[in-house]
């Protein structure tokens, strides 16, 4: 099966087959040219300023700016943005996600929203939590 033609919405950079895999949202947050987790583009969906991200990462706001490859930053804003992906597949779309990702308090986590539990480092435990929301389990 031969691959053409498809290219992404934002720079119409030709996609590989790899980037065709990408959920929605991690590819509108995605630098296709750099393949890193943007900043600008993350802080742009979720309608914060960058400062505001940096917080709810554990980063200082000029990391974010200077060093924006790094693993660690990487690593922060992939949980993110694993997290709003994950929250878009369950409601079917992306603006409701990030809705849900910044004001929804959880009772699985005593009202805290997963914006909040992010920011505590506890980012993982909404993902687990979004993945028995995913198989069936009760809100």
């Amino acid at each position: 099966m031969r691959f053409e033609g498809i290219y992404c919405t934002h720079c119409a950079h030709r996609l590989t087959p790899f980037a065709t895999l990408l959920a929605p949202f991690l590819k509108s947050v995605t630098e296709p040219r750099r393949r890193i987790i943007s900043p600008r583009r993350l802080s742009h969906a979720l309608q914060v300023p960058i400062s505001h991200l940096a917080r709810v990462a554990k980063l200082h706001r000029n990391t974010l700016a200077r060093r924006p490859g790094s693993a660690a930053v990487q690593s922060r804003l992939a949980e993110v943005a694993a997290i709003v992906s994950k929250a878009a597949e369950l409601t079917g779309e992306i603006g409701y996600a990030v809705v849900w990702f910044r004001h929804q308090p959880l009772d699985a986590f005593a009202g805290k929203t997963a914006e909040q539990m992010v920011a505590e480092g506890e980012g993982k435990a909404v993902l687990l939590h979004l993945r028995a929301l995913a198989e069936g389990a009760y809100a």
